[in-house]
């Protein structure tokens, strides 16, 4: 049976990585996948990982499996970091959340659970978006749609389209946000777009799924979460697909979550109850380790701040290579103007670099970006590559 398989189709982003590893040049550069680097072109063990993680190893007693939904203190965390200790989501228990291998994992849950209990429910998805959210959808049987979000010739945010398409989502529909750190644009709302963004879904009868995989990235831990804020309004009802990998380098460890928030604690578990059917036919149990070093990290309060400043590390890292990368390319003399991509937030930027530029800067100068919209991995810039990375670029937009 096996013979008769044509050649699986490339992962659009994945597939980059293989072309850079094959690649013999010393100097490649790959911006593709993302993944955190430090300044030295390193994917690093947080501290407070490494000191969790030693704390897991000496007082584990067990291998046994964990329930469906994970572990209770780890969903506690889960809670308290997205909605905060005093929420009323979490003060009334509207929320209930399941442990998940990933943020991925956790939105194909959420794409299981849509499909068996709504089962007439399209998921909207931004233009441009992630690019395995449709697939992940599709394999769960959920049909997609796309909403305007991004101005290609403003490189920003193009609200008036954004809010227009959301008002014509049917209701009992879903839509998927980005939380925060858009990917691939790396362009968010503001504050008040997103308390527009709020009233209209709440006005629509639409459920927002937010898309939560690089908290503190952006703004800060706090300051991320003010589009999720927004849209938890009193009796409101939502997804949140939550993902470690970023913000506490879990990559290897593929700990996230799905949390259920409903118009009351009832209907938070019977929601639950479904979304742990889902997680039955699936993978049945999630791994343990990195649900542990997570818990601990976030319940010890000097963990939980050595976290915060790692966190802050990463961002700050971040937003000096988007301003490095705009001199850079002034300096080059490049006279199209970058500057949007300093004002850009998270790991990602889309470019607006064409295909055929992206197509160049490998064949010529083994830098590796992704096709669409030019989407670069700021997180792997680094100083040692910096001066080359902008030399390429400039030489593919003459």
């Amino acid at each position: 049976m096996f013979e008769t398989l044509g050649p699986a189709p490339v992962d659009p982003i994945l597939g980059i990585t293989e072309a850079y590893n094959q690649d013999p040049n010393p100097d490649k550069i790959n911006l593709s996948v993302g993944v955190y680097k430090d300044a030295n072109g390193h994917t690093p063990i947080f501290r407070s990982v490494k000191k969790a993680e030693s704390r897991v190893l000496a007082e584990a007693d067990s291998k046994s499996y964990l329930g469906m939904d994970g572990d209770a203190d780890y969903q506690k965390a889960v809670q308290v970091l997205l909605f905060g200790t005093n929420h009323e989501i979490v003060s009334a228990q509207r929320a209930a959340t399941a442990q998940t291998p990933g943020g991925t994992g956790a939105l194909r849950v959420a794409g299981d659970f849509i499909h068996q209990q709504f089962p007439q429910a399209t998921v909207w998805l931004s233009d441009p978006t992630w690019a395995n959210h449709a697939k992940v959808f599709a394999s769960a049987e959920v049909p997609v749609k796309t909403y305007s979000y991004f101005d290609a010739e403003a490189n920003g945010l193009d609200f008036e389209a954004l809010l227009e398409a959301l008002q014509q989502i049917p209701d009992g529909d879903v839509v998927l946000l980005h939380g925060c750190c858009h990917n691939p644009t790396g362009v968010d709302p503001t504050p008040e777009q997103w308390e527009q963004i709020s009233a209209v879904v709440g006005q629509k009868g639409v459920l927002p799924l937010v898309d939560f995989a690089y908290q503190g990235l952006g703004d800060g831990l706090s300051e991320d979460g003010r589009g999720l804020m927004a849209l938890c309004q009193p009796g409101c009802e939502l997804l949140v697909a939550s993902s470690f990998s970023k913000n506490f380098g879990l990559y290897q460890e593929r700990i996230g979550a799905l949390t259920v928030v409903a118009g009351s604690q009832d209907a938070a578990r019977t929601a639950m109850g479904h979304v742990k059917m889902s997680i039955r036919t699936n993978y049945s149990n999630p791994p343990a380790h990195g649900s542990s070093i997570v818990k601990t990290i976030l319940n010890d309060p000097d963990l939980r701040a050595d976290w915060d400043a790692e966190v802050k590390e990463m961002r700050d890292r971040i937003n000096s290579m988007r301003k490095l990368f705009v001199d850079g390319l002034e300096r080059k003399g490049v006279r199209r103007d970058f500057s949007f991509v300093a004002r850009q937030k998270g790991m990602f930027s889309y470019s607006g670099l064409t295909p055929e530029q992206v197509d160049a800067l490998r064949e010529k100068h083994s830098v590796y970006v992704v096709k669409n919209g030019g989407r670069i991995n700021v997180a792997g810039m680094t100083e040692q590559n910096m001066d080359r990375l902008c030399e390429a670029i400039a030489d593919v937009l003459k």
